[in-house]
């Protein structure tokens, strides 16, 4: 395998999963909630700010949107109810091949992770609404490691909890210009781009990664050259 991989760390939505633009259309419904109107250069740019920082914890983008903590809580809150009923009504699946290719990495010995940007409740409702409880080892979302995205905690969390010996053991694999970030800070020796989802080749490559996939479709024939 690469590098002696044996721990692989992916995204869900944009790299595994096809949410079919549900982060813009949660995020109309928290903008909605805040009363910025649609239309208006404020909904404009926070727009903008959203689709730029794909990838990272939504509360942190809420965070930095708004500069007050409350108003960020009650922004993720309706964001995640809407993502929420969106799930619920079937505007999520697997992007193609993303289960074959945990599948396949899983058989060949390497351990697998599913990561987020999102809440534990909101990361759950989408394995349930795939089927997917049982798919990968281990699943972690930003509660359950400190920090979300750029920062390297997801990635370091699962090391940890799956005693892997070292970073250079690691694989990270996402389609946003925060999850290649991620990798590089976690010292991870595969960082691989995916095409599938928010950001271009160019982008990712910008911010570290170290291979540009078409999909994570890809990935197994990657780690096993």
């Amino acid at each position: 395998m690469t590098h002696d991989i044996s721990l692989v760390v992916l995204d869900m939505a944009g790299t595994t999963v096809a949410d079919g633009g549900l982060v813009e259309h949660a995020f109309s419904a928290a903008a909605d909630g805040l009363g910025v109107a649609d239309g208006t250069p404020e909904r404009a740019r926070m727009l903008a700010h959203v689709r730029a920082t794909m990838g990272e914890s939504k509360i942190s983008v809420f965070r930095h949107l708004l500069g007050d903590e409350d108003r960020a809580r009650q922004a993720n809150r309706a964001f995640e109810a809407a993502y929420h009923d969106l799930v619920d009504a079937g505007h999520c699946a697997p992007l193609p091949g993303a289960a074959d290719a945990v599948e396949a990495l899983r058989a060949a010995g390497l351990t697998v992770a599913l990561t987020t940007g999102f809440s534990r409740a909101t990361q759950d409702r989408i394995l349930a609404a795939l089927g997917w409880q049982d798919l990968a080892d281990l699943t972690l979302c930003p509660a359950d490691a400190g920090r979300g995205r750029p920062h390297p905690d997801m990635v370091l969390t699962a090391l940890l909890r799956t005693g892997t010996g070292s970073v250079q053991q690691v694989a990270v694999a996402g389609d946003t210009g925060y999850d290649m970030l991620t990798g590089v800070r976690a010292g991870a020796s595969v960082v691989a781009g995916v095409l599938t989802g928010a950001h271009d080749e160019a982008r990712l490559r910008a911010d570290g990664a170290t291979h540009v996939l078409a999909s994570v479709a890809d990935l197994p024939g990657l780690l096993a050259r």
